[in-house]
């Protein structure tokens, strides 16, 4: 399923994993990651093991693991394995080689083929150049969904800002952006946009959130609770788009011998309405969410 909102929450806190469940994000990222300490990192897989055994609420669970070369990721895999959550996260691959040596791994390990992956695909310089990779190399089967991030990348490059001077993304990360939408799209998976770190900037998130729906991007990851119902709200169609879309599919259906139809002094064709059955399936799958 589409996932609108993947809300990042510490593994180690067991406050925040308490009131995680009750916010409404399609999904929890349950982070062994940055979001942890060194010294806390057997806590906090003990914690997301427990948490993702327990199952009580709608949001699907995904773990946010240690990168691949980090000599972690073997002790977060056992630990999380075997409560089964629904995806893991790769932070700072290479590329897609590193998704399928990760996809590998899972294999060797038994793990159902329900257990998806998500990479942040861009957080190192060679990943930008292989994004590509993704459309073009072998389909790695786990697959589920393309993210980028900017900070990390920011770090690899020793670059003191990634924004302009008007605060939108500088060219490097743009390129980074849109490659990666390209790329799911190419690969058939999920289009994920990036953070949007200020989280007390409400009007900055939605307008984004927004505009990352207009340019094919299907969800967005969030750092605060009070993120997830704005994404949730963007990236939802509308009552006026899920009527119109439904009117251009109803005049196709009505004859199916036409190539293009005339909707309020619109030609609509082909691409029109394989977006419009985009914009309806999206709407009825935020409606079986409830």
């Amino acid at each position: 399923m589409t996932l609108r909102s993947l809300l990042f929450v510490p593994g180690d806190s067991e406050k925040k994993l308490a009131k995680a469940e009750g916010i409404g994000a399609d999904a929890l990222i349950l982070d062994l990651e940055d979001a942890v300490a060194m010294e806390r990192k057997p806590v906090a897989r003990a914690l997301v093991r427990d948490f993702v055994s327990a199952r009580s609420g709608k949001s699907a669970l995904w773990v946010r693991l240690n990168p691949l070369d980090s000599g972690l990721i073997q002790g977060d895999l056992e630990a999380v394995l075997e409560a089964k959550p629904d995806g893991l996260m790769l932070p700072k691959p290479d590329g897609p080689d590193d998704v399928r040596a990760l996809a590998q791994r899972l294999d060797e390990l038994g793990a159902p083929d329900t257990i998806k992956i998500i990479p942040v695909a861009s957080e190192t310089p060679a990943a930008v150049f292989n994004l590509g990779a993704y459309v073009t190399g072998q389909k790695i089967e786990r697959l589920s969904g393309i993210t980028w991030g900017a900070e990390d990348l920011s770090a690899a490059i020793g670059a003191s800002t990634n924004r302009d001077a008007d605060g939108a993304w500088s060219f490097t990360y743009k390129m980074a952006r849109s490659l990666t939408l390209l790329a799911a799209h190419g690969a058939g998976v999920q289009a994920i946009e990036t953070l949007h770190a200020d989280f007390r900037d409400v009007e900055g998130l939605r307008a984004s959130s927004r505009a990352a729906r207009a340019e094919g991007f299907s969800g967005r990851l969030a750092i605060h609770p009070d993120q997830v119902a704005i994404i949730n709200e963007a990236f939802t169609p509308s009552v006026e788009e899920v009527a119109f879309a439904r009117r251009i599919v109803a005049a196709f259906d009505a004859d199916t011998s036409l190539g293009a139809v005339a909707i309020d002094g619109k030609m609509i064709d082909q691409p029109h309405l394989k977006q419009a059955r985009n914009i309806i399936a999206q709407a009825e799958a935020a409606e079986a969410r409830g």
